[in-house]
């Protein structure tokens, strides 16, 4: 009998979809911000489309990448990974793009957005995609301080109302402890 293996649980290995190499995908980038496989069918895709979303983004701030990957991988966790590889090395947002599945990862949009974003990514259609991700990059968010603030305000109003019907209702009551009980009409005080 065997003695069971114990596994100590680590960080997985990155994994990149394959045929895709980090130093091609990085070389495809360099001049336009858009990586493309040369080979690509999906819906006869127009790079120049990808560049415009890039641009539009760039023109708010949002230094956004995107890479087209032709056949969906074995693991979506494979997009990610490559949109973190690309991302620790040319640094802001990154896209990943599949014909079904989505990878990202950015240095400067918070988790929450960019997850947001992400979830509106999954039309099958690279340019939709791209497009529907800098639209709710691009989105003003709530104002949460404004509200947390309102929040705060409001809950400290209703102690404040509270504790003065509170200290109403204790002003207006005749003290029990006085000594001074009286006695109803007719009502000698004893209890048969």
């Amino acid at each position: 009998m065997s003695a069971p293996l114990l596994r100590i649980p680590g960080p997985a290995a990155t994994d990149l979809p394959p045929g895709v190499t980090l130093e091609t995908v990085l070389a495809d980038l360099a001049d336009d911000q858009v990586s493309v496989p040369e080979d690509v069918e999906i819906s006869e895709l127009d790079p120049s489309e990808l560049v415009e979303q890039v641009q539009r983004a760039q023109e708010h701030g949002i230094d956004l990448s995107v890479v087209v990957v032709d056949s969906n991988p074995y693991m979506d966790s494979q997009l990610r990974d490559l949109a973190t590889a690309v991302g620790s090395e040319d640094g802001g947002t990154v896209l990943v793009l599949s014909p079904d599945w989505v990878g990202t990862f950015s240095d400067t949009v918070d988790r929450v957005t960019l997850e947001a974003a992400q979830d509106r990514t999954y039309t099958g259609d690279t340019v939709a995609s791209t497009t529907n991700f800098v639209d709710s990059l691009l989105e003003p968010s709530p104002p949460w301080t404004f509200m947390t603030i309102v929040l705060i305000l409001v809950v400290a109003a209703g102690g404040g109302l509270t504790y003065l019907a509170k200290r109403r209702r204790v002003d207006s009551e005749p003290d029990a402890g006085s000594g001074d009980a009286q006695v109803a009409p007719g009502d000698s005080g004893s209890s048969s």
